[in-house]
């Protein structure tokens, strides 16, 4: 913190005034923003933790299937029925606003779960394993989008709290300090200004006084 390099005239007062005002409000709203962003962020939080716990939990369960699966016909059976597999699912990306950032929602469309296996060589558990599979895209995709929206709005916090310190521990109290001394300059010079004025009215009234 320190005064700033400037001369101290009624103008460049009136400037900083301004520039305080401005850096003031600037302030203010990029403190709302940082408080919109922290409350984004620590709900985007919650929810990954609960997405992730879901995520691995549906995992766990297609694995434990095609483990299964494997174990009633074989890995080369499986292997060769997967080759099999005709789905066709959807990826759709777009974006939602924040902040003035482009946070991506994913959304997945996939496709209902039909016979895909033949009566011979697999067992009811591939078929559970292929179900269970499909429905983990659906998982995966809300987590993706989470965590994809916690880097987003952290790194955007971060910038926030940067710039809300810079205004906060370096423009704002410079503009005050600066302030301070040029009002202080100013009403010295005023007063050094009525004492020499004084000076000159009680010489001219002495002159006048002599001269009569």
């Amino acid at each position: 913190m320190g005064k700033l390099n400037i001369a101290p005239t009624k103008s460049n007062l009136l400037i900083l005034k301004r520039k305080l005002a401005f850096a003031e409000e600037g302030y203010d709203l990029l403190e709302q923003k940082r408080q919109i962003l922290i409350f984004e962020l620590m709900s985007r939080l919650g929810r990954a933790r609960n997405a992730e716990q879901n995520t691995y939990e549906a995992l766990r369960k297609a694995y434990e299937a095609l483990r299964e699966a494997r174990l009633d016909g074989g890995s080369e059976v499986i292997d060769r029925a997967t080759l099999a597999v005709k789905m066709d699912h959807q990826v759709e990306i777009s974006y939602q606003h924040l902040m003035g950032m482009k946070i991506p929602r994913v959304t997945v469309q996939t496709e209902p779960v039909s016979v895909q296996f033949g009566v011979g060589g697999t067992s009811a558990n591939t078929d559970i394993a292929l179900s269970r599979f499909v429905e983990v895209l659906r998982l995966i995709a809300e987590l993706a989008e989470l965590e994809n929206a916690i880097r987003r709005i952290a790194m955007e916090l971060r910038k926030t709290q940067r710039r809300c310190n810079a205004l906060s521990k370096i423009f704002m109290p410079d503009y005050r300090e600066t302030i301070v001394y040029i009002t202080g300059d100013l009403e010295e010079r005023e007063r050094e200004s009525f004492v020499i004025l004084k000076m000159i009215r009680d010489r001219l009234g002495q002159s006048l006084s002599e001269n009569t």
